[in-house]
């Protein structure tokens, strides 16, 4: 195995001038970085990402749209308007957290793999992974809509990494 310190600047292995407490932070340093920079990290932080904010948008979505409840429940007491309100809001929230974790999590991951594959950090890479991302997305309606979900998630992402690059140039 690699001695991890011979990556230090200005040496070739030799760890004689750094002390115990100084190798063990640079141990510690190499291997939250190498942690951090995984596929698996980086899809499940995307996953948990997108369930959070999913979970807020889905709350924030259900609370604007009164046409789904029946007219019936102004009739009910407070407390009970109040119950089947919030019930419809939790599953409202859960669902969209679902899907956007979902979403993350394949769009993270195979972002990752395919930059991994082709060992370059382009603009290809998020446009490829948001054609699969759509193909798989939309599977249960068939060839034609993972066809069309991807092309159009594909072309989302280029649209918006290319907007993001010329936004930071």
């Amino acid at each position: 195995m690699n001695n991890p310190l011979s990556l230090l600047p200005g040496g070739n292995g030799s760890s004689n001038e750094l002390s115990p407490e100084e190798k063990s932070m640079m141990l510690q340093s190499k291997i939250v970085t190498f942690v951090q920079e995984s596929c698996v990290f980086k899809s499940v932080a995307a996953g948990g990402m997108g369930f959070g904010l999913g979970g807020i948008f889905g709350l924030f979505m259900s609370s604007l749209d009164m046409q789904s409840m029946d007219p019936q429940i102004y009739e009910k007491k407070f407390r009970e308007q109040l119950r089947i309100q919030l019930r419809d809001m939790g599953t409202r929230s859960y669902s969209s957290a679902k899907s956007f974790g979902v979403l993350g999590l394949i769009f993270a991951g195979s972002e990752c793999c395919i930059e991994a594959f082709r060992a370059k950090t382009d603009i290809y890479n998020p446009t490829i992974a948001g054609f699969f991302t759509g193909g798989v997305l939309a599977r249960r309606a068939g060839p034609k809509a993972m066809i069309l979900g991807g092309a159009g998630f594909g072309a989302f992402s280029y649209a918006i990494d290319k907007w993001m690059m010329n936004w930071y140039d």
